[in-house]
């Protein structure tokens, strides 16, 4: 018998051989505790990631195609009806598990509404840049205003734009790769942290660690909408929101990523701008390994309050 077909052979043994014990070790549990494993986790693990991952992963892996279902929200009316079908599935008394109700609930918003906050961003990205539509100019206008309040600019097309780091006479085509979300990314953070913002763009004019901030900011989204999407946000969201994760907390991470990229660019001093994309990858290396983390939580250190305090004018 060839090699490769006896550790074929192996492969699937040992598979369902781990299938097999797992489902028996489970169904142990049930009959000491008293309890189901959707039960177990909603009692035994912290709010957040620690709960809702494990309650994912739970529905994910279950034998029936009916919980399975579960992680679907098309298929489902309202969280309590959701929670309800699922308490009749597997005989939970709703009177006598009132709290397992609340957390289950609690976990299936997080769930679903990180799904429809993919669907929403990507959205948004798929929506181009057109400047013929006067609302995305004005965003756009705005954009420069928040950035350079103190400067107005010469004309709608110009090389002033290259100040706070576009590539062209025309940031229209800076947005082609991540469409709106870009720029929406880009006009959040200078404008809920405009102070930040500002400190931001006077650090990508560092005569010797210089970088064009648009450019960086958009390339940031890209960042922030593949770890959103691959899920490897969850643990972040899950922690950070309570209730349902939406284009906000998106804004906010993004928010935290580009800051955040501005102080390792310049604690790597690079070279010059030819090295963006090693610091690039060895930020993302980083941020993705601490995400994995069941703990997890992306927040804005600042040393100095007053810089990221929300603009409230």
């Amino acid at each position: 018998m060839a090699p490769q077909h006896k550790s074929s052979i192996w492969f699937y043994a040992t598979s369902w051989l781990s299938y097999f014990f797992w489902h028996m070790f489970k169904w142990l549990l049930r009959r000491i505790t008293g309890k189901c494993e959707l039960q177990r986790i909603c009692y035994n693990h912290r709010e957040g990631a620690p709960r809702t991952m494990r309650i994912e992963k739970s529905l994910r892996c279950s034998k029936s195609t009916l919980l399975q279902n579960v992680l679907s929200r098309e298929q489902h009316g309202s969280v309590q009806e959701c929670v309800s079908q699922v308490m009749k599935l597997k005989v939970i008394n709703q009177e006598a598990h009132p709290i397992f109700a609340l957390r289950f609930g609690q976990c299936l918003e997080q769930i679903w509404s990180y799904q429809a906050l993919v669907k929403e961003v990507e959205m948004t990205r798929l929506l181009r840049y057109d400047s013929l539509n006067e609302t995305h100019e004005t965003l756009l206008m705005e954009l420069w205003c928040k950035l350079v309040p103190e400067r107005q600019l010469p004309s709608r097309i110009t090389k002033e734009w290259s100040y706070i780091g576009f590539q062209g006479d025309d940031p229209a085509t800076d947005f082609r790769g991540m469409g709106m979300l870009g720029l929406h990314n880009l006009l959040f953070f200078a404008s809920q942290y405009r102070n930040a913002a500002r400190h931001v763009l006077q650090r990508s004019h560092h005569p010797k660690f210089r970088y064009s901030l648009a450019i960086v900011g958009i390339n940031i989204t890209s960042m922030a909408y593949h770890l959103l999407c691959c899920g490897a946000l969850k643990n972040h969201m899950y922690n950070t929101v309570i209730g349902a994760p939406s284009l906000l907390h998106f804004h906010l991470t993004y928010s935290y990523l580009l800051y955040e990229f501005d102080k390792f660019w310049f604690a790597e001093e690079p070279a010059d701008i030819m090295e963006f994309s090693r610091v690039r990858e060895k930020f993302l290396s980083q941020v993705s390994e601490y995400l994995q983390s069941e703990y997890a939580r992306l927040k804005l250190d600042i040393s100095d309050e007053n810089m990221l305090a929300p603009d409230q004018g």
